[in-house]
C-alpha cells in the first residue's frame, strides 16, 4: 500500500513540477506614438522568452482597438509566415518588419489614417512560455502641417522679430543724437565762459 502512495505522489510531483515549467514572457512597446497622417510608422514590439525561439512555435498576434470603441479586432498574425490582413481597416497598411528569432515583433503601418486612432496590442506565444500581458501602444495620429502654416508662422516670427530690432535701433539713436547734442551743449557753454 505504501508503494500505491509513493507512486501516486511521485506522479503528482513530476506533473507539478510540469506545470511550474510555465513562464510568463517579458513583452516590451513604447506606450506612446504618434505619427503624422499619410505616413509610416513602425509599431515596435520586442520579447524575452525562456526558451528557444523557433519561428514555427513563435506566435504573434496584434489587435486594434479604436478610441471610445469596448471591443477590437486582431487583424495581423504572424507565425513563420506574416498573414497582414485581407479585409478591414488595416488592409493595406499593416505589414511584416519584425524577425522572431531575434525577439522582435514589430509591423510597419503604411499610410497612416486618423481613423487609426486607438490602442494597438502585441501579443507574443512562444510555447510553453505564455504572455500575461499584452504591450500596449497608445496610437495618435495628427494631421500634416501645410507650407502655408509654416510660411504664415515664419512670418509672423521673423515680423516680430523684425519689429523689436527696428524700435531696438531706433532707441539706441535717439540716445546717441541726444548725447551727441548735450556734449556740444556742454562744449559750447564751456567756450562760453572761457570768453
Amino acid at each position: 500500500m505504501n508503494r500505491v502512495w509513493i507512486n501516486l505522489v511521485s506522479a503528482l510531483c513530476a506533473l507539478a513540477s510540469g506545470v511550474y515549467q510555465v513562464e510568463a514572457m517579458e513583452v516590451l512597446t513604447s506606450s506612446d506614438v504618434e505619427a503624422v497622417n499619410g505616413t509610416n510608422v513602425r509599431l515596435k514590439c520586442t520579447f524575452k522568452s525562456t526558451h528557444p525561439l523557433s519561428e514555427d512555435k513563435v506566435t504573434v498576434s496584434w489587435s486594434f482597438q479604436a478610441l471610445g470603441k469596448t471591443s477590437g479586432e486582431t487583424f495581423f498574425h504572424h507565425q513563420g509566415k506574416s498573414y497582414p490582413p485581407t479585409f478591414g481597416l488595416f488592409k493595406g497598411h499593416a505589414v511584416w518588419s519584425g524577425d522572431v528569432m531575434k525577439g522582435d515583433a514589430s509591423i510597419t503601418l503604411q499610410n497612416v489614417q486618423v481613423t487609426f486612432n486607438g490602442t494597438f496590442s502585441c501579443q507574443v506565444r512562444n510555447p510553453p512560455d505564455i504572455q500575461s500581458i499584452a504591450g500596449q501602444i497608445n496610437f495618435k495620429v495628427v494631421q500634416k502641417v501645410s507650407f502655408s502654416e509654416i510660411g504664415i508662422l515664419a512670418i509672423a516670427v521673423g515680423g516680430s522679430i523684425g519689429i523689436i530690432l527696428l524700435i531696438l535701433t531706433i532707441y539706441v539713436c535717439v540716445r546717441l543724437f541726444r548725447r551727441k547734442d548735450n556734449d556740444m551743449t556742454f562744449e559750447m557753454d564751456q567756450k562760453d565762459q572761457v570768453l
